[in-house]
């Protein structure tokens, strides 16, 4: 798991139109080549009497699949610049399709890479993009006198405290990143002369959209309501 990465929390759809030619982008959450795939298909018969369905998906945290396609435009003016685009913005796990209706009047070589990048560009803006940190779900165990130290620690770093437990000891989980939680670990157990029992449960990516706390089946929730849209 990387530290960090970009990705579509919620898919949009942006609209431009030059010279007549009305090119529509929409923006999808995809976790494999597979499901890239499957939404172009419903795309293209959503779209199907479109002239062009061009396309770019990245998948992986690492980028370890990249396509992009010009769907029989001029080569080089439309999927790359597209690709382009989609990689200046860092995003991963991304599916953007364009797709043209013609209107009549060509727009040259520089026209097309123009209308391409712009339509991606405003899919973007219309669509709601999240970083996914790698973070350590982590357990704190401890005494009544060492939870107002934490409370403070925690509040310093704005880590969020995801449930409690008061008993004749304090148990907390709290979700931390994973580049700050060996310090962490470190100023609590400093903080509370090593009374404080700490335990590492679980690697897992999270994100914030809003000051909402996004994490688990919760960071791909829209997916499977945009899929249902498309039929």
């Amino acid at each position: 798991m990387i530290d960090q990465f970009r990705t579509v929390y919620r898919g949009g759809t942006g609209e431009i139109v030059e010279k007549k030619s009305r090119f529509i982008a929409t923006v999808r959450l995809v976790e494999s080549e597979e499901e890239a795939l499957s939404c172009l298909e419903a795309l293209r018969k959503k779209y199907w009497d479109a002239r062009h369905n061009c396309f770019v998906y990245i998948i992986g945290e690492n980028q370890e699949t990249v396509r992009c396609s010009d769907d029989g435009e001029p080569s080089g003016t439309a999927g790359r610049p597209m690709l382009d685009v989609v990689q200046g913005a860092g995003l991963r796990n991304v599916l953007v399709v364009v797709t043209r209706y013609f209107g009549g009047t060509l727009l040259g070589t520089g026209g097309l890479v123009r209308a391409y990048s712009q339509a991606v560009q405003e899919g973007l803006a219309n669509s709601v993009l999240i970083d996914e940190i790698c973070g350590v779900r982590l357990l704190i165990e401890t005494d009544y006198n060492g939870i107002g130290k934490i409370q403070y620690l925690l509040g310093q770093r704005g880590i969020p405290i995801l449930e409690s437990e008061y008993t004749d000891q304090v148990k907390i989980r709290v979700l931390v990143p994973k580049t700050e939680v060996d310090r962490l670990c470190a100023e609590i157990t400093e903080g509370t002369n090593g009374k404080a029992k700490l335990e590492k449960e679980e690697e897992l990516y999270f994100a914030q959209n809003d000051g909402e706390l996004i994490f688990g089946d919760a960071l791909t929730q829209y997916k499977n309501l945009e899929a249902e849209e498309l039929g």
